[in-house]
């Protein structure tokens, strides 16, 4: 058993014992992971590279940033179980997709889309 399918179905029985599966659409659950990346957005909201670089070393931010990292991965978890995703399987597709569209010869220290590679 994979990482991801423990951790789903650990999320799941949580899910559950609570019974929040009615809750669960897939419309409320894609919106619930856009207001958590906007909680994770929030945490760096009018500070400087340098404040935002130091997150992982105050203890309190480092916190906050783990919780905020891991809410956007429990709904991502939940999402994917919904929608009959195996993400680890779509997550190396899309690696190789983007392999594809950014090769290294081209790519190689450029923050270009792979539109404008040439």
């Amino acid at each position: 058993m994979s990482d991801f399918s423990a951790l789903t179905a650990a999320l799941l029985a949580f899910r559950d014992e609570r019974d929040w599966q009615q809750f669960h659409t897939l419309r409320n659950l894609i919106t619930s992971l856009n207001l958590e990346a906007a909680e994770l957005l929030e945490l760096t909201q009018w500070k400087s590279d340098a404040e935002v670089e130091a997150l992982p070393v105050d203890p309190q931010a480092a916190e906050a940033l783990r919780d905020e990292c891991a809410d956007i991965l429990l709904y991502l978890l939940l999402i994917a179980d919904t929608a009959g995703i195996d993400l680890a399987a779509a997550a190396r597709a899309k690696l190789a997709k983007n392999a594809e569209k950014y090769p290294v010869d081209k790519a190689y220290g450029s923050r270009a889309k792979y539109t404008e590679l040439g």
